[in-house]
């Protein structure tokens, strides 16, 4: 399953995302936004439980999330989006997969993992600004079903088609996907078209 968040604030962002006279400083902080949009679309349907808090004058019932929650971050794009995860579930856990594409044969090459132990207990985020071959991604879910997680959820700014079939076909619809946008396709590089260039080069200010 495959949401395309529409909302007017995530497409202004986007598009400001987009555009090459956006400075490293810009686009990472349009990024860490653009992310905590998608999350909180992502978590509406979460489970919640009765929580009573004190306020200054009484008692007040109210909710918390019901369930431990982990942010599983793509090195090295992802970091910037992990942020905006942190930023609305500070509580959130960490999980770090190190993953590059060969760019001779565009598949996805595994060099750093670290989740926690128990992750199969947690709400899972899987972070990572793009979803283009769909190969690294299809790499890091495998990895977490390894680890027996069935609660999860992709988020990621930019989709192609080609991605989002690939993980359909490894996957079927047992993971979610939400994103700004589903763009037209991948050239010959395996780059989203129309995009917005290497994502981690342009948080990080790399060639």
């Amino acid at each position: 399953m495959i949401q395309v968040v529409k909302h007017p604030l995530v497409q202004a962002k986007l598009t400001r995302l987009r555009s090459t006279t956006t400075s490293k400083t810009e686009f990472r902080r349009l990024v860490r936004e653009i992310t905590g949009l998608l999350v909180y679309a992502a978590t509406a349907d979460w489970e919640t439980e009765v929580t009573i808090v004190q306020t200054p004058l009484a008692e007040c019932r109210g909710t918390r999330l019901a369930g431990r929650v982990c942010c599983v971050t793509i090195l090295r794009a992802g970091l910037a989006m992990e942020e905006g995860v942190q930023a609305l579930i500070p509580d959130a856990e960490t999980g770090i997969i190190g993953l590059y594409r060969d760019p001779a044969t565009l598949e996805a090459v595994e060099y750093y993992r670290k989740l926690p132990p128990d992750i199969a207990e947690c709400q899972v985020l899987l972070v990572d600004p793009m979803l283009a071959t769909g190969h690294t991604l299809v790499k890091a879910v495998t990895a977490l079903k390894q680890q027996n997680v069935g609660n999860l959820k992709l988020i990621t700014i930019l989709a192609a088609p080609e991605g989002v079939e690939t993980l359909k076909d490894h996957f079927g619809d047992t993971v979610e996907i939400y994103t700004a946008a589903l763009d037209a396709g991948l050239n010959e590089h395996g780059y989203i078209l129309p995009g917005l260039g290497d994502a981690g080069d342009r948080i990080f200010g790399t060639r």
